[in-house]
């Protein structure tokens, strides 16, 4: 057997592992949350975005996680999460008024300690696009700030060696680029 085949094969396990232990984790979070989709008290009524985000476990009280699923992005664009990074995007999560052990915390925090589905970029694209202009500026400004802060909080040399790393300064002009309707 050649190597790139098992090494194919691995990657097909690994995800395959990934998907299901983010489906019961999600299931774990107060997947229907009381009955209420996303879609009571954000406006959005697209029904592809709506499905998406049920697909993902994020019910009404955990749309704020979605919000700052970029933030985890960026902290895993170097491979794992750092602790500094970590802290940052839990940080955020307080500031966002995301109390521990609340759902959207929850989320965040499985979401940081394994790695994130492999279609949450293109979820909160879905999410970014879907919301009313006044909003959506009012979230870029906000994740954008927090973001950097997310890629500059690990790496560095001595402050000789820019902080950001290029995986990570290409996940933050992917997100940019989410704005862009």
């Amino acid at each position: 057997m050649s190597h790139d085949f098992l090494d194919e094969r691995r990657k097909a396990l690994e995800e395959a592992f990934f998907a299901r232990e983010n489906a019961e984790a999600i299931r774990r979070l107060h997947p229907t949350e009381g009955g209420q989709s996303p879609a009571s008290g954000t406006g959005i009524q697209d029904p592809a975005v709506l499905e998406r985000l049920a697909a993902h476990g994020i019910g009404a009280n955990a749309l704020t996680a979605l919000s700052l699923a970029p933030l985890v992005l960026v902290a895993w664009a170097d491979g794992t999460p750092q602790p500094e990074e970590r802290k940052a995007v839990l940080s955020a999560a307080d500031g966002a008024g995301i109390p521990a052990g609340s759902a959207a915390h929850n989320l965040l925090d499985h979401w940081l300690a394994q790695h994130p589905p492999a279609d949450l970029l293109a979820t909160w694209t879905d999410y970014v696009h879907a919301l009313a202009p006044d909003a959506r500026r009012a979230l870029h400004k906000d994740v954008m700030a927090r973001a950097h802060q997310v890629a500059e909080a690990a790496g560095g040399f001595l402050g000789l060696v820019s902080k950001v790393s290029p995986t990570e300064q290409a996940m933050l002009k992917r997100l940019e680029a989410a704005f862009t309707v």
